[in-house]
């Protein structure tokens, strides 16, 4: 049950990141950095989304719309049509937590129909291990918003 705790902290973190980005920074990829910072939102909640998935089957992303602009190797420049607006990201993420938390409540413990592998370093095997993850990944890219934020310059 800690990992649910842990996920409202990382979720509390990012969202303080979020209120000290300027509205104008969300769509600008400064160099060195592969992507934006609303792609980084929007990567957030949609990674978030689809490890629930892959821990419980039966459940149905909520904005699965998004997940073509937001998976793992996509890029603003690819994007055909209009990404969500800041609004509708950030009512996203703050919604995002208490509904997760009903889902998994009672489920940590269970085996993952398939295990997740990343390369050869780990596997995960259980819906509280790809959790932490998915925690752990949301850390990853609230530190990228950070950065991004703060060498952009007005």
């Amino acid at each position: 049950m800690e990992i649910l705790g842990q996920m409202n902290f990382a979720r509390i973190y990012t969202q303080g990141r979020l209120q000290l980005v300027k509205e104008e920074q969300w769509d600008i990829q400064p160099e060195g950095f592969h992507n934006t910072i609303r792609w980084n939102v929007g990567h957030i909640f949609v990674s978030m989304e689809t490890l629930v998935q892959r821990s419980l089957p039966e459940y149905e992303p909520v904005h699965a719309e998004w997940i073509p602009l937001f998976a793992p190797g996509t890029k603003p420049a690819d994007w055909t049509v209009e990404p969500p607006t800041n609004e509708e990201l950030l009512t996203a993420l703050a919604e995002q937590p208490a509904r997760i938390k009903g889902v998994l409540e009672g489920k940590l413990n269970q085996t993952l129909p398939e295990p997740m592998k990343i390369g050869n370093l780990h596997e995960m095997a259980t819906v509280e291990a790809l959790m932490h993850f998915a925690v752990w990944h949301e850390g990853i890219h609230s530190g990228i918003v950070s950065a991004m934020s703060k060498i952009s310059v007005y």
